[in-house]
């Protein structure tokens, strides 16, 4: 397991210097151009990037409170979660359509963190705006924040599931555990993990053609100079 996490860990420095333009760039070339989340999925603050290996959970809203007679709550996914973290990883959560509740926050963001997780995607939101933004090295994305208490509305009910996040260019993006996810501002890519060697070493070689390009145009060669040395633009 530590040579497994040591390896998830180098991969997930390697993808964390990587451009999101430059990810559906190289998957739109690989033959893979729906891998790109609901635009309003991002950062929620932008000047973070995530980075890191997938692992999935997928909540729906209380039919019942919690508790009450005819509920259909059993077991603790949470604990569940907390215990398939690991060193490099990122929580992508299917929240099962509730739209209003803030789904995790500042101290079970923490519990992630601690467990190792670079960061937790939602397609729905979170609270504590002020907690989150001092979480070191953790990005939160999500389509924004909420202060509605998510314990009465909504649960977990599935850890390490497949699952369907909204997408751009399609209704549904599939996010399998052990897939790679990208993001920052320009919006949130998941990478399928039977192509995710493939698809890094090409991004890196589009990353680095791409910065190469934008050091000499700002040094002063004209852009087409830099375009037909490098071919990135």
């Amino acid at each position: 397991m530590a040579e497994q996490e040591q390896s998830i860990v180098e991969l997930q420095a390697r993808w964390d210097k990587i451009r999101v333009a430059n990810v559906y760039d190289t998957l739109d070339k690989m033959g893979y151009p729906n891998q790109c989340l609901d635009l309003g999925i991002k950062p929620l603050f932008p000047h973070r990037h995530l980075a890191g290996r997938v692992i999935t959970v997928r909540g729906s809203a209380y039919p019942v409170p919690r508790g009450e007679e005819g509920s259909d709550w059993v077991g603790n996914y949470f604990e569940e979660l907390r215990k398939s973290l690991y060193p490099g990883c990122v929580v992508v959560v299917e929240t099962g359509g509730e739209q209003h509740a803030g789904k995790f926050g500042e101290m079970t963001s923490w519990a992630l963190k601690q467990g190792g997780a670079r960061g937790i995607v939602l397609d729905s939101y979170i609270r504590d705006w002020l907690g989150l933004e001092v979480i070191p090295d953790f990005t939160p994305c999500a389509r924004g924040t909420s202060p509605i208490e998510s314990s009465q509305r909504w649960r977990l009910n599935a850890v390490n599931v497949t699952v369907g996040m909204p997408g751009t260019v399609t209704s549904r993006v599939r996010v399998s555990p052990g897939d790679w996810i990208i993001g920052e501002a320009d919006g949130v890519i998941v990478v399928p993990q039977a192509i995710a060697m493939e698809a890094l070493v090409r991004a890196e070689d589009m990353e680095r053609r791409e910065q190469g390009m934008r050091e000499d145009v700002a040094k002063g060669m004209s852009f087409d100079a830099a375009y037909e040395k490098w071919g990135r633009a």
